[in-house]
């Protein structure tokens, strides 16, 4: 059974539908991209997954169970999430801003101190950094530490919501490759919400192309690329040609 599926899943603002009818499974440790135009409910989705947002029909299922809203925070404690802009905590240094989960759940000093290690050397930040505050660091850096400190408590699940979109072309594919790294070394299930199809590419295994809150495609990246289902998926592929 995979990690994350949604059986008839639809929400509304108002009366007007974010998402339709979404009815699909995420492949277990894999890395899957959601791209399409702004506005098709990209970030929707991830958000209903991460039980941000309750969905107004239709079922979600996460780790093998229906969410529930009522204790939702132990199920987040299982789910990794990062954004643009991090929200590093700024009054705190970057070895606490990484370590505030681990001492939430009540992890042991040594441990904590052990898998920030980890997770530092995974993207290569300099253990001086621990000291640091956020507004010392480069915006690649700060993405850096955010996404270690989504990952403190390896959690099987992570998603990820248009976190590179700022960074430049540089900082961004060597954040792109220090990921790649961190997922052959343990491997989990990655959701990427992306607006840029290159980044789709390089990082993921499957695709879903969404338009108008409903799923137009989902394949592999192979399947995707090399044959599109319909114009609209034809038409935003050409637009962003790789």
């Amino acid at each position: 059974m995979s990690l994350i599926q949604f059986k008839n899943v639809s929400h509304y603002y108002g009366k007007e539908p974010a998402v339709k009818g979404l009815t699909f499974e995420i492949e277990d440790q894999k890395i899957t991209a959601i791209i399409g135009k702004s506005g098709s409910g990209k970030s929707t989705l991830l958000q209903i997954i991460n039980g941000l947002i309750k969905p107004t029909s239709g079922q979600v299922i996460v780790f093998g169970d229906s969410l529930d809203y009522s204790d939702i925070n132990k199920t987040r404690l299982k789910i990794g999430y990062s954004v643009q802009g991090t929200g590093l905590f700024p009054h705190m240094t970057i070895y606490n801003n990484i370590a505030i989960l681990g001492k939430i759940t009540n992890r042991s000093k040594h441990d904590i101190e052990r898998r920030i290690d980890t997770l530092m050397s995974f993207v290569n930040l300099p253990p001086s950094f621990k000291t640091k505050y956020p507004y010392q660091l480069s915006g690649g850096e700060q993405q850096r530490v955010g996404i270690c400190r989504a990952m403190l408590l390896n959690p099987p699940v992570f998603l990820l919501d248009e976190a590179f979109a700022a960074l430049d072309p540089e900082t961004k594919n060597e954040i792109h490759n220090e990921l790649l790294q961190m997922q052959a070394a343990e491997p989990r299930t990655i959701v990427l919400v992306t607006h840029d199809l290159n980044e789709a590419v390089k990082l993921a295994d499957n695709i879903m192309f969404m338009e108008a809150g409903e799923i137009k495609q989902f394949a592999s990246k192979k399947e995707i690329m090399d044959n599109p289902a319909n114009i609209s998926v034809k038409d935003y592929m050409k637009s962003r040609e790789v």
